[in-house]
């Protein structure tokens, strides 16, 4: 009897990989579902799953498959030169990740620790940038984004960008900055106002406003120790 071949339109819709993996998630998926994604297709008379979970099989599982060879790989029915190399590339990333640290995560515990941040970036500056800080709720920098370009006059920027960008990264507080181009630091009317409104907004959605900077020509100067936060 000819053995049927098998599309990817012949699996139902929800035991196809690629479709689970969208719908629940990575982890959701079995190891032969997972190597399926990497292989991507399958052969002339199975899918890709079905020989996924046939090189688990003949390869011992997934730990033995991942301390196999080229000529290992490609000894198996089913793997070619550039499935072994995708399957080359996927091990020794989840090597490098497992070999990799997560970087210091910076604490800001004053106004001069968020300065020494952002003074290089932004002492030069010949337009207005306006800077934001995303903060866990250790203080913790988890994230940062300039959120408006101005002229040499002005930056402007609304509260709901502000802390539209702040929800999206899960931040417990913020600190904003933003320099002067003349390198004078002193604050303005309209940076005075800009940090009421960002205070208050802070308050209401309960994200905490932790300071907002001016940054001059290597000085700077914190609106919350000015007492207007």
């Amino acid at each position: 009897m000819e053995q049927r071949s098998f599309r990817i339109r012949e699996i139902p819709f929800e035991e196809r990989p690629r479709e689970r993996m969208q719908q629940y998630g990575a982890e959701a998926l079995s190891h032969a579902e997972l190597l399926a994604i990497l292989l991507r297709t399958g052969s002339s008379n199975e899918s890709a799953v079905h020989l996924a979970q046939r090189i688990l099989n003949e390869s011992g599982g997934l730990r033995r498959l991942a301390e196999s060879n080229w000529e290992e790989w490609t000894s198996i029915r089913g793997i070619g030169p550039a499935k072994a190399l995708q399957l080359q590339a996927s091990i020794e990333l989840g090597r490098r990740v497992a070999r990799s640290k997560l970087p210091e995560m910076i604490k800001i515990s004053c106004p001069q620790d968020a300065a020494d941040l952002l003074m290089e970036e932004l002492r030069h500056r010949r337009e207005e940038h306006f800077v934001c800080l995303f903060l866990n709720t250790k203080n913790q920098v988890i994230g940062r984004q300039t959120l408006s370009i101005g002229s040499l006059n002005a930056s402007i920027v609304h509260p709901r960008e502000v802390f539209r960008a702040a929800i999206r990264r899960s931040s417990a507080a913020i600190l904003c900055a933003h320099n002067h181009p003349s390198g004078d630091p002193t604050p303005s009317s309209e940076d005075l106002q800009l940090t009421k409104r960002l205070g208050e907004a802070g308050q209401l959605i309960g994200i905490e406003l932790l300071d907002h900077l001016v940054i001059g020509d290597n000085r700077f100067i914190s609106l919350k120790e000015m007492g207007c936060l």
